[in-house]
């Protein structure tokens, strides 16, 4: 399976301009059918705590966007979107942050929320965004795909929950600031080592009003190589996967065998 990283510098609070970026982009790509398509966390605003005016009731912009998207290159599209929470809950919080993963036919084949949300002193997304509950997993291109986001990178529970699903291929979109992106690239590496999985992790590149960002998005195999990095700047990067390298590693060092999740 082909996965494509499409790394961009994200227009704050401006779906428009975003929509029209990130169009250029794959644009300027070859893209073959039936390929798995990554944007970054919030592709469409930016990873802000404005929850009023970034995020939106169903059915939204972002989500049709990809959907077009999706079927105009006949493959799976996985962004993160903001949808406005059914209500807030007991700490005030009325945003969602959610990774979507929409097929050529526009079905989204999987929703996952955000289960830890970031708590900072400048960008306290836990006061702001409900946080979910669940880790979910889906069936594309023979593999079985979980989507996280960002700050889950940092809990190595929430991929062996995914594991113990069967999940072969992670997908974790970000918006990961360059002062930590060594532990980015650190962490991705463990997350593919330790779960014998392919980690695809797809950040943002630029600045916004609060961080700089690095972009280093990537593609890792379950040994912990990197496939593809993106380096800094715009770019759409592109890797080859196979279910093979994932079935024989697991037939030879079965390390998930021994598997136990709380």
């Amino acid at each position: 399976m082909n996965v494509v990283l499409c790394q961009t510098n994200i227009v704050w609070e401006d779906r428009e301009a975003n929509f029209e970026r990130i169009s250029n982009l794959l644009a300027s790509a070859e893209i073959p059918a039936q390929s798995l398509v990554v944007l970054p966390e919030m592709f469409a605003t930016g990873f802000s705590m404005n929850v009023g005016k970034v995020a939106e009731a169903a059915p939204s912009q972002a989500e049709a966007f990809l959907q077009g998207l999706a079927k105009q290159y006949d493959g799976l599209f996985i962004g993160g979107v903001v949808r406005e929470a059914e209500g807030g809950d007991e700490g005030g919080r009325k945003g969602c942050n959610q990774s979507v993963a929409v097929d050529p036919t526009g079905q989204c084949l999987a929703r996952y929320q955000k289960i830890r949300t970031f708590r900072n002193a400048s960008t306290n997304e836990f006061a702001f965004y409900q946080r979910g509950t669940e880790v979910v997993t889906f069936d594309w291109g023979g593999f079985k795909i979980c989507p996280l986001i960002c700050y889950d990178l940092r809990f190595p529970e929430l991929f062996r929950r995914g594991a113990a699903q069967g999940a072969q291929l992670f997908v974790v979109i970000a918006s990961w600031p360059v002062a930590r992106v060594d532990h980015w690239l650190t962490l991705l590496r463990a997350r593919a080592i330790e779960n014998q999985a392919y980690v695809v992790g797809v950040n943002r590149c630029g600045e916004d009003p609060n961080w700089d960002y690095p972009g280093a998005s990537v593609v890792i195999d379950p040994h912990g190589k990197v496939l593809v990095n993106a380096r800094e700047g715009e770019a759409v990067v592109s890797a080859e996967v196979s279910i093979e390298v994932v079935d024989e590693w697991r037939e030879t060092f079965p390390a998930l065998v021994d598997l136990e999740v709380e």
